[in-house]
Parts: structure tokens; C-alpha cells; sequence
């Protein structure tokens, strides 16, 4: 577990260009009741980063949070997953984590803002350095790493796919590839394709496991955790899963998402590879999207680094968008192994 003692750090000064952003008394703790609370007032939290996302995806006592406090107000939060003793690392099923800085009013200028977030994170990577393994994908909405460049850590850039404005439907559909478009008409007028929301954990588990039976990779271990990120999703009404079914009752395609006011994300799912031909998947994310544009004006495909994945999500009209996988120190051969062993027990 990380520790929790308090440190105070008195004046912290950090320079800017030309600019001086001070901190002063900054309480620096580690304190999940704070955060919860933070989480149930806060909007700017991305879904990942959230308690009851963290509760489901890593358990209740695998996570913990660093938080950096000034008079009393939360200026920054650093959640972070902790599977074992001294590996910080990702839990399944969530695409990025990293640090959130408390929003600053319109007028703050730039270079204090800068210079008091780099200031922050040197907080958080000095209590970091008991952690000989660090591994975190960073929100795209974090573009400064250099924080933990000058503490060695290293950085690979990664890539998500982002439709922006979903709920201007013409122009989604004016913007997507001929390909996608031939496909949804497809599948509506030949294939005669619905599409329904609510279907079984059952049946969504069934045609995704086709999907890796296809692509000769084994199914995730912990669908576990995939089971209950679905249920708590379903529990708040943030997530669902949807199905391409056609006139037989046959399940052709099938799709996770999961929503809050700031985006929506395709989660997982995956496609039946003897009905590809029929165009469902296409249709069924497309009318996901209409469904989830009620809740945010974003969806964000995951992104994926699979040439043919990355294609279909380019396709839709979405907009390639980095974010950065943050890393330091190496797991041994020996140290890797004991983990697999572990996982398995």
C-alpha cells in the first residue's frame, strides 16, 4: 500500500518564463474519502479515473490516490493502481489514467498554469520513486510530460480516435468513409438488421470470444472485471451493451459503451466472423452513437494499434488524437514470471 504520511511542503516555488507560480502550505496526502467526495461533485473527472470505475476495474484495496491540497482545496489528484507490491501499472478494460488538475478560471495565464501543474507533478513523482515500476496511459487532455522526463521516466505515444460533435448527425454521416456508409445501408436494407440495447452479459461474452478465436489471440483473463465495469455501468445508467441481430435472431455483432457528460467510449466488442459479410458492426456502432449523443457530444473509439481496427475507427470520420504511455524501471524475467503465476491463482 502507498504510504500516508503527510508531507508539507512551504513555499514551493517554481519558475516560468518570467512568471513566479507559488504554492504554499501544500498538504500532500494520500486520502481515498476525499477523493470520493471530490468524485461525486467534480465534472471534469474523465470516467476513468473515477471511484466507482477504479472500484470495479482494479477492487476496492488495489488502488489508491495521491492528492495535493492547498487551504483546504484539492488542486490536483494522482489515482493510480497498484496490483502488486511496488508495480504501479494499468487495470483492464481503462484506457488511461494520470494526473487531474483542478479547472482554473478563463483569465489564469498559461505560464502560471504550466508552472504550477510541473510544480505538482514533481510532488507526485518524488513519492513515486518508491515504486521501482511505473506504467500509466495519460489522458489525452494531459499534453506536458516533462515533469517525469526529468525524473527519467520514459514516454511512447499512443494513438485514440475521437468524433467530436456527435450530436450533428449530418455531418458525422457527411464525414464518414464511402466504406462505412455502404456498409449501415447494407446491413439495414439488405441484411435487415436491428439493433438492440440491453442485450445478456451472456451473449455479448459469446460473440466477443469468436472475435478473438479469429484473430488467434485467447481470451482476457479477467472478464471478471469486464463483467463488473459492465454492471456498475448499467447500475448508474453510464453504460450498456448493444447487439446486431437479424430477422433469424442470429447475433451478428455486439458492442460495450460506456458514458458520461464529457465522452462516451467504445469499450469492447466484436462480431460473429461467419456473418462479417452482413455489415452489422458498422451499423451497430453507428447507431450507438446516436444513442449516446443524448449524454455528451464526444465518442471515443479507444483507439488501437491493429492496422485493420485503426482503419474501421478512422473510417467513421473520427480524428486521430495522441496521449502518452508513461513509464519507469523494468520487471525482471524472474519478477514477471511470479506475476503470471499469480494471475492464475
Amino acid at each position: 500500500m502507498l504510504h500516508t504520511e503527510k508531507n508539507n511542503i512551504s513555499d514551493l516555488q517554481t519558475h516560468s518564463n518570467s512568471e513566479n507560480c507559488q504554492l504554499s502550505t501544500v498538504n500532500y496526502k494520500l486520502n481515498k474519502d476525499k477523493y470520493r467526495l471530490l468524485c461525486n461533485t467534480e465534472n471534469s473527472f474523465p470516467l476513468f479515473s473515477r471511484d466507482w470505475w477504479l472500484d470495479a476495474a482494479c477492487g476496492e484495496t488495489k488502488w489508491e490516490v495521491l492528492l495535493t491540497e492547498e487551504k483546504g482545496k484539492i488542486l490536483a489528484a494522482l489515482p493510480v493502481y497498484i496490483p502488486h507490491r511496488g508495480v504501479i501499472s494499468m487495470p483492464p478494460y481503462t484506457q488511461t489514467m494520470g494526473p487531474w488538475f483542478a479547472p482554473e478560471s478563463k483569465d489564469t495565464k498559461y505560464t502560471r498554469t504550466l508552472g504550477k501543474r510541473q510544480a505538482i507533478c514533481k510532488e507526485f513523482t518524488d513519492v513515486l520513486k518508491s515504486y521501482p515500476h511505473f506504467l500509466q496511459n495519460f489522458n489525452y487532455g494531459i499534453t506536458d510530460w516533462l515533469p517525469f522526463y526529468w525524473e527519467g521516466y520514459k514516454q511512447t505515444t499512443r494513438y485514440t480516435y475521437l468524433l467530436n460533435n456527435i450530436r450533428d448527425e449530418h455531418t458525422l454521416w457527411e464525414n464518414m468513409s464511402p466504406n462505412i456508409r455502404r456498409n449501415i445501408t447494407k446491413a439495414k436494407e439488405k441484411f435487415l438488421i436491428t439493433i438492440r440495447k440491453g442485450i445478456s452479459i451472456e451473449d455479448f461474452l459469446k460473440i466477443q470470444s469468436m472475435t478473438f478465436k479469429r484473430q488467434h489471440l485467447s481470451t482476457p483473463k479477467r472478464q471478471d472485471v469486464l463483467i463488473k465495469l459492465i454492471t456498475a455501468c448499467r447500475q448508474r445508467n453510464q453504460g450498456d451493451l448493444w447487439g446486431a441481430y437479424d430477422e433469424k435472431g442470429e447475433l451478428h455483432a455486439v458492442a460495450f459503451i460506456a458514458w458520461q457528460e464529457s465522452s462516451a467510449y467504445y469499450l469492447a466488442g466484436g462480431g460473429d466472423p461467419a456473418l462479417r459479410a452482413s455489415g452489422a458492426h458498422s451499423l451497430l456502432l453507428w447507431e450507438c452513437i446516436r444513442h449516446v449523443s443524448q449524454y455528451t457530444p464526444i465518442f471515443d473509439f479507444e483507439g488501437s494499434m491493429i492496422p485493420g481496427v485503426e482503419r474501421f475507427f478512422r473510417e467513421f470520420g473520427a480524428i486521430q488524437t495522441p496521449f502518452f504511455t508513461i513509464t519507469r524501471g523494468n520487471l525482471s524475467l524472474l519478477y514477471r514470471a511470479w506475476l503470471k503465476i499469480k494471475e492464475r491463482i
